[in-house]
């Protein structure tokens, strides 16, 4: 059953106390790159990343859109936005990445991880924004998917979260598109720019992930796609005709 509700579909979860036998890893994500057929993830470096990523961010008028519904942003010059990179690159939560695209060669979006509780093995993906190129792209669901897989397969993460700006619906659209289901919205959440925010939240748990790999992982395969790259499936139709969760309450 779902239940419609602030145009997001509910899909109830049970409550549980359940004991956990298998602990989360603890560890934390790797300064390392992760790499994909169409994508790379490359650790932010200012020194390497600064010119492309301020060129992708700034380079036209829907570059600059991608900063409407981020807390900063745009910069003046490529200067102001490398010292941004460099105060990012040095943080150790958020963890930043930079993507570059196989197609253009070139450094054309951001994403980190973030609130990483290692020991609980919770982890967000978020400080997300694409290039006008990386947009509606396979790369571009392709560099999350690594993002999943590394923090839920090779980390053993139990949920991951995806926070965004209420009336941001490309974000709220990405998010389901990729499996997350929607929990809800903090609202009066925040001030950005002078303006309100309202939070919605969403995530994936460890007991949905497998599902989620396996529908992501079809929809990237080669047979999906026509001569002209276009999927022959909706990703977003695919994710909505998933099972109810399996959660186990406690015994």
């Amino acid at each position: 059953m779902t239940i419609k509700k602030n145009s997001e579909q509910i899909f109830p979860r049970p409550l549980s106390g359940q004991n956990i036998t298998r602990l989360p890893s603890a560890l934390l994500p790797e300064r390392t790159a992760l790499k994909g057929r169409f994508v790379d993830l490359e650790p932010q470096d200012a020194s390497i990343h600064a010119e492309e990523l301020f060129e992708a961010g700034h380079g036209s008028e829907s570059a600059l859109k991608i900063w409407d519904y981020m807390t900063y942003g745009p910069w003046p010059t490529v200067d102001a936005y490398a010292s941004t990179l460099r105060q990012q690159s040095a943080s150790f939560d958020p963890i930043f990445y930079t993507i570059r695209s196989h197609t253009h060669g070139k450094a054309c979006g951001q994403a980190s991880f973030l609130d990483i509780h290692a020991q609980n093995g919770v982890i967000e993906i978020g400080h997300i924004w694409l290039g006008p190129e990386l947009q509606r792209t396979r790369g571009a669901t392709e560099a999350f998917f690594l993002m999943l897989k590394y923090a839920m397969d090779d980390l053993g993460y139990r949920r991951m979260q995806w926070r965004c700006n209420s009336m941001n619906e490309r974000s709220r659209q990405a998010a389901r598109r990729l499996g997350f289901r929607f929990e809800g919205i903090f609202y009066n959440h925040l001030i950005f720019k002078g303006k309100n925010r309202d939070t919605t939240w969403y995530s994936i748990l460890d007991d949905e992930w497998p599902e989620v790999r396996g529908i992501i992982e079809n929809w990237l395969n080669d047979e999906n796609f026509d001569s002209d790259g276009k999927p022959q499936s909706s990703l977003n139709d695919l994710m909505q005709q998933r099972t109810p969760s399996t959660r186990k309450l406690a015994e």
